[in-house]
């Protein structure tokens, strides 16, 4: 949605210095690459040698954010949260698809189902018995929703999800294409030199502002519920296993996975590729960092690496300390060979 710059300078909150106030603003891009017409952000000091080549119409600055050789065409919007503010201009100028109420005709629809009336549901989305769907959400085509499911107001499902029987979701809730919510937990006992399947007959419930990336899979819980908290945020390719507690406001990033009956508490984050074994208690605001496996829990506010997982700065000189390990070989080696010398000459008759 092309805007001038005053405008968007006028709805994000920021002082123009420099440029042209009447500009076009058409869109939003990163400073490598932003061109004419485009706004862009610079909040890492890192990047501010790209600023005296960018073609940007636009950039999003902190106040007091010093920076040098500044194209005469580049119009500086210093703000106090360049971030936020650059997030604002860009749901501005690149709004998100809405959905008129509809019900596909090629969708499926069984019996007693409860929906509100400005939902979407796209073609060929199945939605199971004695479902309810509140107010204003979106079903997109193909996506499944089981038997005695409840999605909450302004929820979205992109297509083929897969939500079984007897999920609840919150409102504002988000699950991406490929996300598997309430499929069976991995239980089983091992009798007769056999597995045997333990029931999972309990079901997921989400909070409101939960976003479930794609591809993600949350277990059901065997007996009790498996929980998400509200506003926490899952990625792409998460495995979250059966009756875990998830608290609010966590993040979980790709390729994580969370072994069953785990706490993880409010605010806590697990950067990609972190295993959490069954049983473990991840304190409020602790920070697993990336590929590092837990097998016992972690206090609040704790930051913890590697495998398996321990304080982060004994590990990182635990790392130091294996990085000199080659050189470290060598010495031993030399003097071995310094001491056979000396125990192989003539001092040896004296």
């Amino acid at each position: 949605m092309p805007i001038t710059l005053k405008e968007l300078a006028d709805i994000c909150g920021a002082q123009i210095v420099g440029g042209n106030s009447l500009s076009v603003i058409d869109s939003a891009a990163d400073i490598t690459s932003a061109r004419i017409g485009q706004v862009t952000q610079l909040t890492n000091s890192k990047y501010t040698k790209h600023i005296q080549n960018s073609n940007a119409s636009a950039c999003f600055i902190a106040e007091g954010f010093a920076v040098d050789n500044i194209p005469e065409s580049l119009a500086l919007l210093v703000c106090a949260d360049p971030e936020m503010s650059f997030i604002k201009a860009t749901e501005f100028l690149h709004p998100a698809v809405t959905y008129q109420a509809h019900i596909s005709p090629h969708s499926i629809l069984e019996a007693n189902i409860s929906v509100a009336d400005d939902v979407y549901i796209g073609p060929y989305a199945v939605i199971g018995a004695n479902t309810s769907i509140g107010k204003g959400s979106v079903i997109l085509a193909g996506a499944y929703l089981g038997n005695n499911v409840s999605v909450g107001e302004n929820c979205r499902i992109y297509p083929y999800a897969v939500i079984y029987d007897d999920v609840v979701l919150g409102n504002n809730v988000i699950i991406h294409s490929g996300a598997i919510i309430g499929a069976d937990g991995f239980g089983y006992k091992f009798r007769n030199h056999q597995h045997i399947k333990v029931p999972q007959v309990g079901n997921v419930v989400i909070n409101d502002n939960v976003e479930i990336g794609a591809n993600t899979c949350v277990d059901r819980g065997a007996l009790g519920s498996t929980v998400i908290g509200k506003g926490s945020k899952i990625d792409n390719l998460v495995q979250i296993g059966h009756n875990n507690k998830i608290g609010q406001h966590v993040i979980m990033c790709g390729l994580t996975g969370v072994s069953g009956s785990c706490q993880i508490d409010d605010y806590a984050i697990l950067a990609g590729s972190s295993g959490i074994a069954d049983h473990v208690n991840i304190g409020t605001g602790a920070v697993v960092m990336a590929r590092s496996g837990v097998a016992g829990d972690v206090k609040a506010g704790a930051q913890v690496f590697g495998s398996p997982a321990k304080d982060k700065k004994t590990a990182y000189k635990e790392q130091i300390a294996l990085s000199k390990l080659p050189e470290l070989l060598k010495k031993v080696k030399l003097l071995e060979e310094k001491i056979q010398a000396l125990e192989q000459s003539p001092l040896e008759s004296i």
